[in-house]
Formats: structure tokens, sequence, C-alpha cells
């Protein structure tokens, strides 16, 4: 049995794809470089409801998600994206939104 990395009712997240976006760099970032990296993306996307300490706190668990899936990699307080494992990550992701469209256009489609 293959384990299902998206629920079927997949909506973009926007929070993590600009950190995936961000870890794909070569650099390493301390967590306030990174967050506000992502955060002006996120402002420049209008995309930043809900407050800043709380995307703080959704950045900071969804980085130590991908630390603890190897995606990232944690040095002292550096972070640093894992370029094979975030690619790969981003392919799924674009993966699972083209899918999650697909199904949309289909139930779009009145049955005649």
């Amino acid at each position: 049995m293959t384990k299902q990395r998206f629920s079927p009712n997949y909506r973009p997240d926007l929070v993590s794809e600009e950190l995936l976006a961000a870890l794909t760099s070569k650099r390493t970032f301390e967590f306030n470089e990174l967050f506000l990296e992502v955060y002006a993306k996120l402002q420049a996307r209008n995309a930043t409801s809900g407050g800043e300490e709380m995307l703080r706190l959704r950045l900071y668990e969804k980085l130590q998600n991908l630390v603890s899936q190897g995606v990232a990699k944690k040095t002292a307080k550096k972070y640093q994206g894992v370029l094979a494992a975030v690619r790969a990550r981003t392919a799924d992701v674009d993966a699972a939104r083209t899918k999650a469209a697909e199904r949309k256009a289909a139930s779009a489609v009145p049955a005649k």
C-alpha cells in the first residue's frame, strides 16, 4: 500500500511553496532571514492573512517537518535545502496541484 501524501481536496499551500522556493537556492539561512524572505514573497502575492506571528509559527513548523523528512538540513541554527529532495518535493506538489485541477475541471463539466 502506498502512502498518500496529499489530501484528495488539495489546495495550494502558498507558505510551503515559497519555503521550498527559498530552499532551492544554495544559500544557508538563519530562521529569521528565511522568514523575512518568505514573508516578503507572500506579501507580494497578497497571501499573508492571519498575522505575522501566526505565519512565523506555521513556517517554523513546516521547516521542522522538512528537516525531519530530510528535505532540509539544520546545522547549528542555520538551514539549507537538500536540492535533490527539494526538487522532488516541488514535483510532488506540482503533480498534486495538476491532479486537483483536472478533478475540478472534470466535476465542472455538466452531464448531458
